[in-house]
């Protein structure tokens, strides 16, 4: 029989593993040996967080090369077919969502190989859920563009298709580059559209809110310069 890949979310920063991860989740990650990891480095510093019982210079850490080619696949789903358990785990929050990791996923359904998702923090479902932005119909975008025009061009386009399909849009931004995000928003958007800025998500400084553009424009200055943050907006009718 294969092995399990199991999907192990992680921090999406500080906070004791308590208070982001059911006790369960954490006992399948301690008893795992085998991991499929994004990055090796934070994927350590996951599991000395989840306080793994065996030194991490004993655990068997493949982390996903960059192309990710149908060779590699096969190979890091190796230890499955001996009938090992593997961890998938991302650099922060789920494996599998806006995630290289995605693609293992696949081929382990091809391959006939179990897929067991874990309990975990999602920062873009925990800021869709205090949002208060519509819930039914969204989409993420990941990362827009970082220079103007196209950023810009880009947003009124996400407005316009919310506006239409009444679809809530998600996206993010490197941290130290959300101020200039911000401001573009505020900009090509118009009065009307609601945005929601979620900032430090499970973290002591977490800060949510939900404005019109409007709003947002007349505050002084947004506090999350260089803080992980999602961005949502929705515009009506």
């Amino acid at each position: 029989m294969p092995g399990t890949l199991h999907l192990l979310p992680t921090q999406l920063g500080d906070a004791p593993w308590a208070a982001v991860l059911p006790d369960g989740t954490r006992a399948t990650a301690c008893r795992l040996r085998h991991f499929v990891v994004e990055n090796a480095k934070t994927a350590r510093a996951s599991l000395k967080w989840m306080e793994h019982p065996v030194p991490l210079r004993e655990l068997a850490i493949e982390q996903l090369p960059e192309p990710l080619t149908p060779a590699d696949l096969d190979r890091l789903l190796a230890p499955l077919a001996e009938g090992h358990d593997v961890g998938l785990m991302s650099e922060a929050g789920c494996p599998g969502v806006a995630d290289p990791g995605a693609l293992l996923v696949r081929r382990a359904h091809e391959l006939g190989i179990p897929v067991k998702p874990l309990v975990g923090p999602s920062s873009l479902l925990l800021a869709l859920m205090a949002s208060g932005l519509d819930g039914q119909r969204f989409a993420f975008h990941g990362y827009l563009p970082q220079r103007e025009p196209e950023r810009s061009r880009c947003i009124v386009e996400l407005e316009k298709e919310s506006r239409r399909m009444r679809q809530t849009q998600l996206f993010i931004e490197t941290p130290y580059r959300n101020a200039a995000l911000f401001a573009a928003l505020l900009a090509a958007c118009r009065p009307e559209t609601l945005l929601c800025v979620a900032t430090d998500l499970t973290l002591p400084g977490e800060a949510i809110a939900t404005r019109s553009v409007a709003a947002w424009r007349r505050l002084a200055g947004a506090e999350f310069a260089k803080r992980p943050t999602v961005f949502l907006l929705l515009s009506a009718d």
